[in-house]
C-alpha cells in the first residue's frame, strides 16, 4: 500500500483541528460528569469496546470526540496502553456476582428463578415529549418487593451440566499470569479460546449485531435460544503484595449463554460471550456467533477468522478512514497504466475493423 503524507499545509491542518474543537465547545469536569450520568448505556458500550473499565475517562473521551465512537475508542485504547499493570484479578465466577438481571428464554423454571431487573423489554416505545416542557419529567418510584431476590444466583449452565444436558468440554487449568492476552499477542487462527472470548468482549457492538443477526436469520447452522442472560456486578478481587486477597471494588458485566438444538451426541451446544458494562445486544449476538463458529465452513462469515477480524472496531475503522489520506502515487500509477493501454490501442488498428475493410475491398 503506497500513499504519501500531506505536506506543506501545516497551518491549514492546525486550523482544521481547531475548527473541529470549536464545534465541541468547552470541556470541563461538569460536562464530563453530565455525560457520565445521562448516558450510562453508551458509557458501558464504550468501556467494553475499549476494554477499559473507567466510566469517567469514557465520558471524557466521548466529550473530546464529540460522540464519534471510533475516535472515542482510539483515545481510550491509546491511553490504556500507557498504564502499568499492577496486578491480575482472581477469576470471576457467575454465581459469585451481584446479579441485577437474570433471565432464560429456554427454560421457564430455573434454579433461583427469573429476575427481570432493569429493562425496557416490555415497555411502549413512545417518545417522551413532555420532558421538553417546563419542569421536565421524573421517573416513577420503584415499588420494593416484599421479599428481595438473592443477590447471588446459581449458574444455569453448571446446573445443566449436572443434569447431563450440556457437554462437559475440556478445561485446562492455567495460572492467571499465563492466560493468553490478545492485547499483547497477535490473533492467529485457529484462535486460542481466550483470544476468541477477549476479541468478542471488545468487538464493535454494531458489527457483532450485524453478523449475529445474519446467523439468526438462517446464514448460520445453529438457531439460537437464550439459555441465560445475566447483568451483574463482579467483585474485583486482587492479591495484596503481603498475600491478602481483598476487594478493589465492583465492575458491571454482561454475559450470555446461547444454546441450539441437540447435537449428534444428544447434548445442547453452547455459545458464550461476556463483556464490560451492561450490553445485552452485544453478548447475545456474540454468543450466537460463538455458537455457530464450530460448524462454520472456512469461507463462511460465521467462521472465527471472519467475525473476529471484521468486528475489531479500531482496526477496521482505521483502515476505512485511512483512504482519506493522499493516495496520489498508487492512483497516478493506475492512470499511467490506463493511458498506456489507450495509446497502444491507438497505434494498433482494431482487428474487427481491419476485417471489415478487407471484406469491403
Amino acid at each position: 500500500m503506497a500513499y504519501v503524507a500531506a505536506r506543506g499545509g501545516e497551518k491549514a491542518i492546525q486550523q482544521a483541528e481547531r475548527l473541529y474543537r470549536e464545534q465541541m465547545g468547552r470541556i470541563d469536569r461538569d460536562r464530563v460528569a453530565g455525560i457520565e450520568a445521562a448516558l450510562p448505556s453508551l458509557i458501558d458500550r464504550v468501556m467494553g469496546e475499549a476494554s477499559l473499565y473507567a466510566p469517567e475517562l469514557a465520558a471524557l473521551a466521548l466529550a473530546q470526540s464529540g460522540g464519534d465512537l471510533y475516535e472515542t475508542l482510539l483515545l481510550l485504547r491509546a491511553w490504556r496502553t500507557t498504564q502499568p499493570r499492577i496486578g491480575i484479578a482472581e477469576p470471576v465466577l457467575p454465581d459469585q456476582t451481584f446479579t441485577h438481571r437474570r433471565i432464560s428464554a429456554a427454560f421457564k423454571d430455573i434454579p433461583g428463578g427469573q429476575i427481570l431487573g432493569p429493562t425496557l423489554d416490555y415497555s411502549h416505545r413512545i417518545l417522551a415529549t413532555e420532558a421538553l416542557e417546563q419542569g421536565g419529567m421524573s421517573p416513577e418510584p420503584v415499588t420494593p418487593a416484599d421479599k428481595p431476590a438473592p443477590s447471588r444466583q446459581p449458574s444455569l449452565a453448571s446446573w445443566q451440566k449436572q443434569q447431563g444436558l450440556l457437554a462437559e468440554g475440556t478445561r485446562e487449568e492455567v495460572d492467571k499470569h499465563d492466560i493468553p492476552d490478545v492485547t499483547r499477542e497477535p490473533l492467529l487462527f485457529p484462535a486460542k479460546r481466550a483470544h476468541t472470548l477477549q476479541s468478542l468482549a471488545r468487538a464493535d457492538t454494531g458489527g457483532v449485531l450485524a453478523l449475529g443477526y445474519a446467523a439468526m436469520r438462517g446464514y448460520g447452522q445453529a438457531h439460537p435460544t437464550v439459555n441465560e442472560l445475566r447483568l451483574s456486578e463482579a467483585e474485583l478481587r486482587v492479591t495484596h503484595p503481603k498475600g491478602t486477597v481483598f476487594s478493589a471494588g465492583r465492575v458491571k458485566t454482561s454475559q450470555a449463554d446461547m444454546v441450539s438444538k441437540l447435537d449428534a451426541d444428544g447434548k445442547l451446544p453452547l455459545g458464550f460471550c461476556a463483556t464490560f458494562g451492561w450490553n445485552e445486544v452485544k453478548v447475545i449476538a456474540g454468543a450466537t456467533l460463538d455458537l455457530n463458529s464450530s460448524t462454520a465452513t472456512s469461507d463462511s462469515p460465521m467462521g472465527e477468522e471472519f467475525f473476529l477480524y471484521h468486528t475489531e472496531a479500531v482496526e477496521s475503522s482505521g483502515f476505512c478512514i485511512h483512504f482519506k489520506l493522499p493516495h496520489y502515487v498508487t492512483f497516478q500509477s493506475a492512470l499511467d497504466a490506463l493511458r498506456g493501454a489507450q495509446a497502444e490501442r491507438e497505434k494498433t488498428p482494431d482487428a474487427s475493423q481491419a476485417v471489415r475493410e478487407e471484406e469491403d475491398a
